[in-house]
């Protein structure tokens, strides 16, 4: 048997690995929303910072934008000004203050062609399987750069179930349940409790049960949340 002092790196990061903080943070967001990718990315940024103090177990819950949008989708400028009553030169200054939000936390959004609107209750679906997976992270990313960086129409199956293959998850699979009613329940089941909680607006980052973050937070501001909740809970526990 080694004893721990032929080994003090390894006892030690078993110690600091002991002492590290784990957050459960739940994140309800749209792949259509803007602000959620921004946001995670921000989140991921800050954890990245804090890597040797804390880490977080993260799941994605649904949340949707535009529930009675039709399967074909809409031309997202003419969504934006009819939902938000945006003239052209508002459309256009949203989206150079998206590109540059975008850009400062480190996700490429890609104005240059067609964009559309869905409805995402399918890809919703697919997201509570990936979770079943472990691959919930995977897909959801993966779903907003095809949505926002790649322009795939993720409201065309065959566009769809491509960038579920891409993580490792089974096309087929995928397919059947986009078939079948396979998580429907579960799906509205999730919504309607958020919004029974009174979240109205994405993205909405829940820590530990307790507290909440929403928006497209910059990275400053969750590595500040997260060790102000730290301090608390340790007082709490003292």
């Amino acid at each position: 048997m080694h004893t721990s002092s032929q080994y003090p790196c390894y006892t030690k990061a078993i110690r600091k690995r002991m002492n590290m903080k784990n957050f459960k943070i739940d994140i309800v967001s749209d792949v259509m929303c803007p602000w959620c990718v921004v946001g995670y990315k921000n989140l991921e940024t800050a954890l990245g910072q804090l890597k040797d103090e804390m880490s977080a177990d993260i799941t994605w819950h649904p949340f949707e934008l535009n529930p009675d949008m039709p399967v074909e989708g809409q031309d997202l400028n003419e969504h934006l000004m009819q939902k938000y009553n945006l003239t052209e030169e508002q459309g256009d200054e949203n989206r150079k203050n998206m590109f540059e939000a975008g850009q400062r936390a480190g996700f490429t959004f890609n104005f240059d062609s067609k964009r559309i609107m869905i409805n995402s209750f399918d890809l919703h679906r697919l997201l509570m399987w990936a979770r079943e997976e472990d691959k919930q992270t995977q897909l959801k990313l993966a779903f907003f750069e095809a949505h926002f960086t790649d322009l795939k129409y993720l409201n065309q199956e065959d566009a769809l179930l491509d960038v579920v293959q891409s993580v490792g998850l089974d096309k087929e699979e995928a397919r059947s349940i986009l078939h079948s009613d396979k998580y429907v329940q579960a799906v509205r089941q999730e919504q309607n409790n958020f919004k029974q909680m009174g979240i109205t607006s994405v993205p909405t980052f829940i820590i530990n049960d307790k507290y909440a973050l929403t928006g497209g937070q910059p990275s400053d501001s969750f590595i500040q949340a997260l060790k102000q909740i730290s301090e608390e809970e340790a007082k709490q526990e003292a």
